[in-house]
């Protein structure tokens, strides 16, 4: 039998990391996410993901961070406020592993990016039915115009050249 099960946005998060002088990471979380997942004879047969970040949804790691290395100031916040992804495919590889491709979009700039999606099972929490993925990616900095100088002025602080992308995404019926 076939079920779709809807993404429940309050048990899912996404965060953005940056190297920083290989030790430290810039981090932000956020809130708008859509999508649903179908899965029949427990095997998962199709999936979508939507979510929007507002990068002014400010938390306390930020407080720490050095201003120029702060990822509102790093995005442009006030004129680029929201990074988007939205699935245009999902591909399944096994159970436990599958990709999404889907459309990026972060400064205005969209690229289509492929993302590791891990099923990390399912489980019920609360009396409610519920499955999880863990959803992975390296994004280049520079293909969204984040050429932000490789060292911070002040400090001489070596920044990565990639951002990692790690989604929590929790499903229920």
């Amino acid at each position: 039998m076939k079920t779709k099960w809807t993404l429940d946005s309050s048990q899912s998060d996404v965060l953005l990391k940056m190297r920083r002088s290989r030790t430290a990471y810039l981090g932000g979380d956020s809130n708008k996410f859509d999508g649903y997942v179908n899965i029949e004879d427990n095997e998962i047969e199709d999936a979508s993901v939507e979510f929007s970040l507002d990068i002014n949804n400010k938390n306390e790691s930020f407080q720490s961070i050095d201003a120029y290395l702060q990822l509102q100031d790093f995005f442009e916040e006030d004129e680029h406020p929201i990074i988007s992804f939205k699935s245009t495919s999902f591909q399944k590889v096994n159970q436990n592993i599958n990709f999404f491709k889907g459309d990026l979009t972060i400064k205005d700039i969209t690229r289509v990016v492929e993302l590791d999606a891990e099923f990390l099972g399912e489980n019920i929490y609360n009396g409610e039915k519920k499955v999880a993925f863990e959803i992975k990616g390296n994004i280049k900095r520079e293909d969204f115009g984040l050429d932000y100088s490789s060292f911070n002025h002040a400090s001489g602080a070596a920044l990565g050249k990639d951002i990692k992308l790690i989604a929590n995404l929790e499903f229920s019926i």
